[in-house]
């Protein structure tokens, strides 16, 4: 129980420690006072006084010892322990992120490690560690598009909706505009003064019900900004390719349209990136994460609750014990 009470305890005003130095002294002056006390007795022999030993000469020193209970309790008590508790307050604007993910069956290419679509969830993993006070949702797109989790502060959700995204999820192809609108539309009734998407795709605009350009137009009149980014290296790339003998590797040519990807950039108030690799990819989100930092101010506050009022009464208690007894049972007779 006192471990408990001391337990996380800090002290306001720890120099109070420096007069315990004084109850050695007190314990000199006592002992020494009782020496002189003694040498003033004669008698003719002591031989007889040896065998004497009452219960209070025994318990004698007790008053003492609960007077020193009572300082130390007193010094303790004025050192003021306490508990510190810390608190943050969280104020300002966050912003309202879609990453929009490009699912389709070329995103299972190797030229990134282990293929495009693990090396594109993995930057998305950091990327939304990396931001605490933003809310994110991921709309995912091939031949059609699909929110895969809508906006929300509640990044183990976004972590895990993250880790289930893989190919076959919807129909294949390469939907942009569908994709580019359904994030938009995730974006239609936020009040975050800042609203991107994040666009990761590896192809040609070649399905879907809704053009890029009139996507474009849409995110333009809801003032939401789109980063575009080209995934895939140069030229030829690994890619596994289902045949009638099963899955085989063939090097497919990349094609990116990177004249449409610059455009929606451009004409939102984005950028446009090429990721030829897992480096130059994390390097683009890190520097996305850097445009688009949040307006978020801490406060920290320190709250202190006082441990020294049960110090007080157990000094009162052990001063009043002491008087007690001197006044009482070690009472002294002229």
């Amino acid at each position: 129980m006192l471990f408990d009470y001391f337990n996380n305890i800090t002290f306001g005003q720890p120099l109070f420690f420096i007069l315990f130095a004084f109850i050695p002294l007190l314990i000199y002056w006592n002992i020494s006072k009782k020496k002189r006390r003694t040498a003033t007795i004669g008698i003719s022999s002591t031989k007889g006084l040896a065998r004497i030993r009452s219960w209070k000469n025994t318990f004698k020193n007790v008053p003492f010892i609960l007077r020193l209970l009572a300082l130390s309790c007193m010094i303790t008590a004025m050192a003021r322990p306490q508990v510190k508790y810390d608190e943050q307050r969280s104020e300002g604007e966050g912003i309202d992120i879609i990453l929009c993910i490009d699912v389709s069956g070329s995103m299972t290419a190797q030229d990134f490690t282990p293929n495009r679509m693990e090396a594109a969830k993995k930057v998305a993993e950091n990327f939304v560690n990396g931001r605490p006070d933003d809310r994110i949702g991921i709309v995912i797109f091939s031949g059609e598009s699909f929110t895969q989790c809508p906006l929300t502060t509640d990044h183990a959700v976004l972590i895990n909706q993250i880790e289930q995204i893989r190919n076959g999820l919807l129909e294949d192809g390469t939907a942009i505009g569908s994709g580019l609108a359904t994030s938009v539309d995730r974006l239609r009734s936020s009040k975050a003064k800042s609203k991107v998407i994040i666009l990761l795709t590896d192809g040609i605009n070649n399905g879907g019900l809704i053009d890029p350009s009139t996507a474009m137009e849409i995110a333009k009149t809801f003032k939401v900004k789109v980063y575009t980014i080209g995934v895939g290296t140069d030229g030829y790339a690994p890619t596994p390719v289902s045949t009638p003998l099963g899955i085989v590797m063939q090097n497919e040519k990349v094609a990116i349209d990177e004249k449409l990807l610059k455009n929606i950039a451009d004409q939102t108030g984005g950028k446009y990136f090429r990721a030829t690799d897992n480096k130059s990819l994390e390097k683009i989100y890190n520097e996305i994460d850097q445009l688009e930092k949040s307006k978020v101010e801490i406060t920290s506050f320190h709250r202190f609750t006082e441990k020294f009022y049960p110090l007080v009464f157990a000094a009162m208690a052990f001063l009043f014990l002491e008087i007690l007894l001197r006044f009482t049972v070690f009472r002294k007779f002229p």
